[in-house]
């Protein structure tokens, strides 16, 4: 079924589909941003997207489930010519990529992972999908042409930025977490919404250096700090004792710990309810382990992880009913291997025990645009359908591999630091509900918002500023380009913040991925605020520039 027939039966599920929401051709378009016209010829089958994201933009407004998501991906794939059997596990995948990229051809090998029997058998045609998603994810982009910019720049909007509208839901101040790189008890001395314990002297093998033996004083410091601070706190198992893993693979520390799982799973019981028990409320969620799918953290299998995770929910939720449990962060989500590991993962049973997944966000390069995280969390997103979940995400630190002692500059830094969390903002279309920036209290990093003894930095003031405009805010969508009729490298969200009288007006955060571009202020601006804490009174007609470094809007209306 491939071509004309292929894009008649995508036709007819979209049209199931949208009759079934009861949803109007114009209403959904505006909820997705096409016109009503464009929408029609898909659900006829005149028409086809271009783009899968397209299609589960209109499924997801739609209520699709995720066998819905599965059907339309097969019927796509059909309709536009890329649904060819691979035949055998040693396949590939031919990309031609846009001419404006690259001329050549990438060959992407599929092939199962050896350790795990789930990854046998997956079917073939799930790991086929797999790796041509996480191809095209690599290969495909688009050329940045905006014709309102006042200075133009070469390189092209990332990938993954779908413009949203939905109805407005708050800002949870807990988005705007960091992780804490220091032992003492200290706390930030900025606003901050949430702390994660990790490289905090807290691995088990530091608690627990010997069996049933704890060393509670560092936890208890940090735990006493923030609670103090009146901040949640995420705690993040990893690093097996060497007692309880004797001939492990060491862990990527110099304390012994093991990245292998406990010969014993009992003592990993014994552990995981003792440490329950002694913070009691102070944890507010705990991270089942870290870094699942690097060797430097956990070597073990597939198999033995959920079983892990299996064993630490039941406990947890026995303990603390108000407990959230994150299940093992995974890593690496540029790589296909990544995603297998998700699956394999998700085959196996392990998400059905915890409340949201943990993944890692990260830019390939640190000089790189934070909105090229978008791109992992599309393709995570893509991940989840195939494998049958849905869970909010959390993204839960860095990438193993960050540079020291090369750090960025300081304009850079304040951008890119405030980006990182309106890039979770924009992400809440795909639940991405928190961000743990790495790291509070060490001064070695690319980016630093407060060296523990040293006064903020400016990207760490920005950070604050940020969290200041957003205070009982409401978002409401998110935007990029032409979709919003704005230059190809502005990006928006619109919120709801409540003005003096509790009223709420709307407002807007722009900003460029690169260059800078004028902007019309649009009807009802009535001012311009900025990161500095300084702002100007503007009017609708009046010209805004927009520029790397997030500009907030403020309205008389609610828009």
């Amino acid at each position: 079924m491939d071509g004309p027939e292929g894009a008649q039966e995508l036709a007819g599920v979209l049209a199931g589909l949208r009759e079934r929401s009861g949803l109007s051709y114009q209403e959904l378009g505006r909820r997705v941003f096409a016109s009503s016209s464009t929408l029609h010829r898909y659900c006829n089958g005149k028409g086809t997207p271009g783009e899968y994201d397209v299609v589960v933009r209109i499924a997801k407004e739609c209520g699709a489930d995720a066998d819905e998501l599965n059907t339309l991906l097969r019927c796509w794939r059909a309709a536009t010519g890329q649904g060819q059997d691979p035949g055998s596990a040693s396949a590939t995948v031919d990309l031609d990529p846009s001419p404006v990229v690259s001329t050549a051809v990438a060959r992407v090998p599929v092939s199962a992972a050896p350790e795990d029997p789930a990854t046998r058998r997956r079917p073939l045609v799930v790991r086929y999908v797999l790796a041509a998603v996480m191809a095209l994810a690599v290969l495909c982009t688009a050329v940045a042409s905006a014709p309102y910019e006042a200075a133009t720049a070469a390189m092209a909007a990332p990938l993954g930025s779908t413009s949203w509208a939905k109805t407005p839901t708050p800002v949870d101040p807990e988005l705007f977490g960091v992780t804490m790189n220091s032992s003492s008890g200290a706390m930030p001395s900025f606003r901050t919404g949430a702390l994660r314990l990790w490289d905090s002297e807290t691995r088990w093998a530091q608690v627990e250096p010997t069996r049933g033996q704890y060393d509670w004083s560092t936890l208890d410091r940090l735990l006493n700090g923030a609670e103090r601070a009146g901040l949640p706190t995420l705690f993040v198992f990893g690093g097996t004792p060497a007692w309880a893993a004797p001939n492990g693979r060491k862990a990527a520390y110099p304390d012994g710990s093991r990245a292998a799982p406990p010969d014993d799973l009992d003592d990993w019981d014994a552990f995981v309810r003792a440490l329950v028990r002694r913070a009691g409320a102070r944890i507010d969620a705990y991270e089942l382990w870290v870094m699942a799918n690097h060797d430097h953290h956990y070597n073990g299998s597939v198999t033995t992880l959920v079983e892990m995770t299996r064993r630490a929910s039941r406990i947890i939720r026995e303990e603390d009913t108000d407990a959230t449990v994150v299940c093992p962060s995974i890593t690496e989500l540029w790589t296909t291997e990544a995603h297998e590991y998700l699956l394999r993962f998700a085959e196996l049973g392990g998400y059905q025990y915890c409340d949201a997944a943990g993944i890692k966000l990260y830019q390939r390069r640190v000089t790189d645009p934070p909105e090229t995280m978008l791109e992992a969390v599309r393709n995570v997103d893509r991940t989840f359908h195939l494998a049958g979940y849905h869970l909010p995400l959390w993204s839960t630190g860095t990438t193993q591999n960050l540079p020291l002692n090369d750090p960025l500059d300081e304009e850079t830094a304040a951008d890119h630091a405030v980006r990182f969390y309106l890039t979770g903002l924009y992400a809440r279309n795909r639940d991405l509900e928190r961000m743990y920036f790495y790291a509070w209290g060490n001064g070695k990093i690319p980016l630093v918002l407060q060296a523990e003894g040293q006064p903020p930095t400016k990207a760490a003031l920005f950070v604050a500023r940020l969290q200041q405009w957003l205070a009982d805010a409401d978002l409401r969508s998110c935007g990029h380009g032409p979709e919003i009729a704005l230059p190809e490298n502005v990006w928006q969200c619109e919120f709801l913040i409540p003005d003096e009288r509790d009223t709420p007006r709307t407002a807007r955060i722009r900003w460029t991925h690169t260059g800078n571009a004028d902007t019309r202020a649009g009807a009802g601006a009535e001012r311009a605020e900025y990161l500095d804490s300084s702002a100007r009174d503007i009017g609708n007609r009046d010209m805004v520039r927009v520029t790397e470094r997030p500009v907030l809007i403020r309205y008389s209306g609610r828009g």
